[in-house]
């Protein structure tokens, strides 16, 4: 038998499981999946665009994509926050704390996708682009109507591993004061002294909802599946 203390969990603790419950799902539902929703679609046309860059032959465009994704890729996401919300105002330069959290996860993720999406188009075969040409299509055309299609069902897992990664990236937020999940969890752990219990309890609630969003994954997969075999 375990002792009494570490089997079962106390009515005090019991108590602040569930008055603490509310706020935090407040705090995801006000800032986390909004943030994630927001700099995931900012971020998706970032990165398209840098993908369209990376492929387009114009050499200006490549480097400046290039540059872009080193430069995300190969630094910490915290030290871009912080970079936005702590040092740019040493240059006079304030932005709120929620502004800034969508600014450094939407580079962050227009850099990564980016990525998957250029590795997307160009797995397209070369004879799609030939035969869009040889019906009368432009380069614009061809990538729209024939390209991009094609290459949405094949970067649909990637792309939706990612979104879920953003989900628990955002917790990153928290340390440039955004009120989300984590930093309401930090909030009463800091008056109850309840660390563990509440880091656990916003550690369940990510998983919950990462849960969720894994099986939306697994059914839109399904449902492009079906369609590419038909």
């Amino acid at each position: 038998m375990f002792p009494n203390n570490l089997a079962f969990i106390s009515s005090n603790q019991l108590h602040l499981v569930q008055s603490s419950l509310l706020s935090m799902l407040k705090g995801a539902l006000h800032y986390t999946i909004p943030l994630t929703i927001i700099t995931f679609c900012i971020g998706l046309v970032l990165a398209l665009a840098t993908a369209l860059a990376r492929i387009s032959g114009i050499k200006i465009l490549e480097w400046i994509a290039r540059i872009y994704v080193s430069a995300i890729r190969g630094t910490p996401l915290l030290v871009q926050l912080f970079i936005i919300f702590y040092g740019l105002p040493s240059v006079h330069i304030t932005i709120g704390s929620f502004p800034a959290a969508i600014i450094g996860f939407s580079l962050n993720v227009g850099a990564y996708a980016s990525e998957i999406i250029r590795a997307a188009i160009l797995s397209i075969p070369k004879g799609q682009w030939e035969a869009a040409y040889s019906i009368g299509m432009n380069y614009s055309q061809a990538l729209r109507r024939i390209v991009l299609p094609q290459a949405v069902r094949v970067s649909v897992p990637p792309l939706s591993n990612t979104f879920i990664s953003l989900v628990k990236d955002t917790s990153l937020a928290s340390l440039i004061l955004v009120a989300d999940l984590f930093r309401k969890a930090q909030e009463i752990a800091s008056t109850t002294y309840q660390f563990m219990l509440l880091y656990v309890e916003a550690a369940f609630l990510y998983w919950v909802i990462c849960l969720i969003l894994s099986i939306i994954q697994q059914k839109l997969e399904g449902r492009f599946d079906k369609y590419i075999s038909k």
